[in-house]
């Protein structure tokens, strides 16, 4: 389980065709590329100070084929001796989520399959340990979406998804609030108030993260940690300055 009494701040990696990009609201139409250079960015923020990066392959998220793969193979040869990486996007089947641990990352994130069979990301649990298999929850209103956050995707009640997760075993949940992701129009602090008030779950927040002063309130509000992207490549958010004031107890 994440340890709750550290915050951690997860600066993301969003990879696209080996670029790093950032997506507005999930809409694969409105790209902003960063990068070329995905390791180069990866060292940039072990330098600065992470212990986390959040790393996603967003073609396979759309695809399942992990278009990708080497392109993370590169980021964790770089900082995995400093730096924990976490893996997202694609991961549906067993096999997959454990070629990816296997490769180095220290914790996998499932999400559509996830969703749809709270029993597999059970068995996720049984076999790679609590610590290692964390669940993306995209939520749009009070919905929990998969597919890559299709409009037309399948959907469930956020808090009942969480709670048939929780029942599977699952103790960590990344909850990105669509509406707000990319926009850098502040977090969704009554939805991560409402999710963390249940026991036996680690929320880390992710969506519209602008300032320290936004990752001080999903601290407040009870999130073990939170994922940041466009904030810190845009220079609204000095990522060094972020870790030195907030990974600190309370």
């Amino acid at each position: 389980m994440v340890d709750t009494s550290q915050f951690e701040i997860l600066p993301a990696i969003d990879l696209r065709g080996g670029r790093v990009v950032r997506l507005r609201q999930g809409d694969f139409d409105r790209e902003t590329a960063y990068s070329d250079d995905a390791a180069a960015v990866a060292g940039a923020f072990a330098a600065a100070g992470a212990h986390w990066l959040h790393v996603v392959d967003l073609d396979a998220a759309r695809s399942g084929i992990p278009v990708n793969r080497a392109v993370i193979d590169a980021i964790v040869g770089a900082v995995g001796d400093r730096v924990q990486v976490e893996v997202a996007g694609g991961l549906r089947d067993a096999a997959t989520v454990s070629a990816v641990l296997s490769s180095g990352a220290a914790r996998a994130v499932v999400g559509t399959a996830a969703l749809r069979d709270p029993a597999f990301a059970g068995q996720l649990v049984a076999i790679h340990g609590a610590d290692r298999i964390s669940v993306a929850i995209d939520v749009r209103g009070r919905l929990a979406v998969g597919q890559g956050w299709a409009h037309d995707a399948a959907t469930i009640d956020v808090d009942e998804a969480i709670e048939q997760l929780t029942a599977a075993g699952v103790g960590i949940f990344e909850v990105t609030a669509i509406e707000r992701d990319g926009l850098l129009s502040g977090p969704d602090l009554p939805l991560y108030r409402r999710l963390v008030a249940a026991p036996g779950r680690s929320i880390i927040a992710s969506g519209g993260i602008s300032s320290i002063q936004d990752l001080r309130d999903v601290r407040a509000a009870g999130c073990s940690g939170a994922i940041v992207g466009r904030a810190i490549y845009e220079g609204r958010l000095d990522l060094g300055d972020a870790l030195r004031l907030l990974q600190e107890p309370g």
